[in-house]
């Protein structure tokens, strides 16, 4: 692993939240990191392809990212403030395969994401 995508990796380890790249980057550069946005853009990838990271599209297409586990997990998202929390969904992988069993699919993967608004921004 690269010095700068370990940079990114411990940025992205400072809170749950997901983030775009270009936030990654000014926080970097902030804390004195010596890292271009590209090598940002580009370590992020290296991290979403070997399963570390989370990528998270907005209405209008842009990239957030997060550290997340390992494991198959789906997100409770805050549309307020970002906090995310991942949660497991049997019923939703119950339901995935079910559908795809009725119309012939196999090897079928999903994402899903739930919004909404966390405690601490509806108080």
């Amino acid at each position: 692993m690269s010095r700068q995508r370990t940079a990114v990796r411990q940025e992205l380890a400072k809170e749950s939240a997901f983030r775009s790249a270009q936030e990654i980057y000014a926080r970097l550069r902030s804390a004195g990191n010596r890292v271009g946005l590209t090598t940002v853009y580009r370590a992020l990838q290296a991290l979403a392809d070997g399963g570390e990271v989370d990528v998270l599209r907005s209405d209008d297409g842009e990239a957030a990212y997060r550290l997340c586990s390992q494991s198959h997990h789906h997100h409770l998202v805050c549309r307020d403030c970002g906090r995310t929390v991942e949660v497991e969904g049997r019923a939703v992988e119950r339901w995935a395969d079910q559908v795809a069993g009725r119309h012939g699919f196999t090897g079928v993967e999903h994402t899903v994401e739930v919004f909404g608004t966390c405690a601490d921004c509806s108080a």
